[in-house]
């Protein structure tokens, strides 16, 4: 399994401060929908094999997880770009996006034919993505990228570049108009977006701010916080490079930010909530980012987040000074209905069960269920190691009753090197691929109940990474 789902790149999923409460809201509902997923059909399979640097993807179908062994060679489709990320959008069609690092985006829509063999069905060309989801009959897109805006000095502003892949003709759609990513929340500073959850006839997504941009700085001069956040000289290195009269990093650490979105676009104004309970709503392995914000199944909306604004460090060598962050790891509500924050608050670093570790990522399973996958050491040594810091536990998380379930059957953490992705939610239970250290290991996958913590060891898989897996129906 690719090593990039241990590397620590910006991760701050949803971060959180203060005491935890001692109490919370009676709900009822949040159970499992026993019919999610469990129509006839063939798993699809992604997976990858050969090194980093000449990796191949393929896609393999099965028809369970719960055993047996597969393998990539001799019996996987072969593609001759490696896919990204891989969307299972309905029961019939499932999508593959390729990053192309700072190139447009290129990708397919797919489907099983009548020999259960994937098969294109149309093909993308699309603006460059740093994350993704999907909003009606389109898939979506989004990053940031130049505007046609200047300022006197001729710095360009920055906008948001979305794609609308449709599902149902192929087509290609973009934006309409200029949306600015820049002073997006008033505070003058440039934003990204991170994970889409629709729900509640809406779409929610995570707004991440990164700082002032030169056109940022020179437009609202007003909004600098403090004058030694400006970069004075050259410095930082890849999507951390950062030149003289920009701010490179974020002077608003501690707060969360979602946007939320009526309609079936972008064009229109969204409702921005705010909490200062946590830090920004995402994680992120340079330059891509990871959702972090998810609705339970009666439509609350969860933003979780890991705290990484406690890792920000000034840059001795450029005297570069940061902002940085103080709230832990822990997790905040928008109810069903409501365009603002709760008074829900979990710190699910000092909670019952809990080890102390920051949350790398995490992901709905069900009900009011969502699996969490933390570090597995401190905060200080996240800051220290950086994309060495090992993410090697999991553990799920019981929202209405603010519980820590823990995880039975799975290898010991000191052996586990990975994760899959995402995971694969099937009736009352779900699946995901572990990857070991010891010698000879493959992708496996293991069926756990949210509910018990229960994990059982199914589908093994000979390739090198198996990201994720859905389910796609049979041909009649």
């Amino acid at each position: 399994m690719n090593k990039k789902h241990l590397l620590f790149g910006f991760a701050a999923v949803l971060c959180v401060g203060g005491v935890l409460l001692t109490s919370c809201d009676d709900e009822k509902g949040n159970s499992f929908d026993d019919g999610r997923n469990t129509f006839k059909g063939n798993y699809v399979i992604p997976a990858s094999a050969g090194s980093s640097d000449n990796s191949t993807s393929y896609l393999l179908t099965a028809e369970s997880l719960d055993g047996g062994e597969i393998s990539v060679y001799g019996s996987g489709k072969e593609f001759e770009d490696e896919i990204t990320y891989w969307v299972f959008y309905d029961e019939n069609y499932f999508f593959g996006l390729t990053y192309n690092k700072g190139s447009n985006g290129t990708g397919g829509c797919y489907f099983l034919d009548a020999d259960n063999v994937p098969q294109k069905k149309y093909g993308y060309s699309f603006q460059r993505i740093t994350s993704y989801g999907k909003w009606g009959e389109n898939v979506i897109t989004v990053s940031t990228g130049d505007t046609k805006i200047k300022d006197a000095q001729g710095n360009v502003a920055q906008g948001f570049l979305f794609n609308y892949l449709n599902a149902n003709d192929g087509t290609t759609s973009t934006n309409t108009k200029d949306i600015l990513a820049e002073n997006y929340l008033g505070n003058g500073e440039k934003v990204t977006m991170a994970g889409f959850v629709e729900a509640n006839g809406k779409l929610y997504t995570s707004i991440i701010p990164m700082g002032m941009s030169h056109y940022g700085v020179n437009t609202w001069p007003e909004r600098v916080l403090n004058q030694d956040y400006v970069a004075k000289k050259q410095g930082g290195s890849g999507s951390g490079a950062y030149t003289p009269g920009q701010i490179p990093s974020t002077q608003i650490p501690d707060s969360a930010f979602i946007a939320i979105y009526s309609g079936d676009n972008f064009d229109g104004t969204p409702v921005i909530a705010r909490t200062n309970k946590i830090g920004f709503a995402c994680g992120r392995l340079r330059s891509q980012y990871y959702q972090t914000i998810w609705s339970d199944d009666d439509g609350n909306i969860y933003a979780f987040s890991g705290g990484y604004g406690r890792t920000t460090t000034d840059d001795a060598s450029t005297g570069l000074k940061r902002a940085k962050g103080t709230l832990p790891s822990g997790v905040v509500r928008i109810p069903k209905g409501a365009t603002d924050f709760d008074g829900y608050y979990c710190n699910l670093e000092t909670m019952e069960g809990a080890t102390g570790h920051p949350l790398f990522r995490c992901w709905h399973v069900g009900g009011d269920y969502f699996l969490l996958n933390n570090y597995g050491c401190s905060i200080e040594q996240v800051t220290e190691l950086g994309t060495s810091a090992p993410a090697n536990e999991m553990v799920i998380f019981k929202a209405s009753e603010k519980k820590l379930i823990k995880i039975q059957g799975l290898p010991d953490t000191s052996i586990i090197s990975s994760f899959g992705d995402s995971p694969y939610l099937e009736g009352n239970h779900f699946y995901i691929t572990v990857l070991t250290t010891e010698d000879g290991a493959k992708p496996t996958f293991y069926k756990i109940n949210p509910q018990t913590g229960e994990a059982v060891k199914g589908l093994v898989v000979e390739a090198d990474d198996v990201s994720t897996v859905g389910k796609v129906a049979l041909i009649k």
